[in-house]
């Protein structure tokens, strides 16, 4: 996907629509006339959650960059395009929307919320694509093909050292993500601090791409 612009261009386009939506939400409780049907965390959040948020989004990507130096890993990054940079801005929003929005247990205890935490961000980092690999390369088979018995040539495994790690950041950010999300410096449960806990990781990975060389152009 990330060398595709169009598909690139759509997917920022909805997700700036849902995140139009969501901020509508947020107004509207602010203005103390919240939406019965409202959005998940379309709350306000005190700046200060934010930006302890933001601080440990930096954290985790700090330790990221140093893992993969130490490990000799920094050369097996992927390449990006400004366009994608873009995107996983937005992408945070929706992510953090799907998962620290939707996807909780809550008013049922501590333990049970946090099992279901550590659950959802298990799933949350197998989705990003380091343990694995899809490509269709030119195949225009169809999406018939694709259900019946072609998705076995297109998938395939990475288990390297580069996937192993990636996917464990991933997994570590996810909890940092949830522990703001129910924080008692968020006292709203607003996903505003998530947010920019997300947005600041990813722009930091962009901002590191850029300086190591793995930006390769705009679109």
């Amino acid at each position: 996907m990330n060398d595709d612009p169009i598909l690139l261009v759509l997917m920022t386009a909805a997700g700036l629509y849902v995140l139009h939506l969501w901020r509508q939400d947020y107004l509207a409780d602010r203005a103390g006339k919240p939406n019965p049907g409202a959005l998940p965390g379309a709350t306000p959040a005190p700046v200060k959650a934010c930006a302890i948020a933001a601080l440990g989004g930096g954290v985790i990507l700090a330790v990221e960059t140093w893992g993969e130096i130490r490990l000799g890993l920094s050369d097996q990054q992927s390449t990006i395009t400004v366009l994608f940079g873009v995107y996983t801005l937005i992408a945070a929003f929706i992510e953090e929307l799907i998962f620290r929005g939707f996807i909780v247990i809550d008013g049922r205890g501590k333990a049970l919320r946090w099992a279901g935490i550590v659950g959802a961000s298990i799933l949350f980092a197998v989705l990003h694509p380091f343990l694995w690999n899809w490509d269709m390369g030119e195949d225009t088979a169809g999406w018939h093909a694709l259900m019946v018995w072609r998705w076995h040539e297109w998938f395939t495994w990475q288990m390297t050292p580069k996937g192993w790690f990636s996917t464990a950041i991933v997994f570590a950010s996810s909890l940092w993500f949830y522990t703001v999300r129910f924080a008692s410096f968020n006292p709203r449960r607003s996903l505003l601090p998530c947010i920019a806990a997300h947005a600041a990781k990813n722009l930091g990975v962009f901002a590191v791409k850029g300086i190591q060389g793995f930006v390769t152009g705009w679109w």
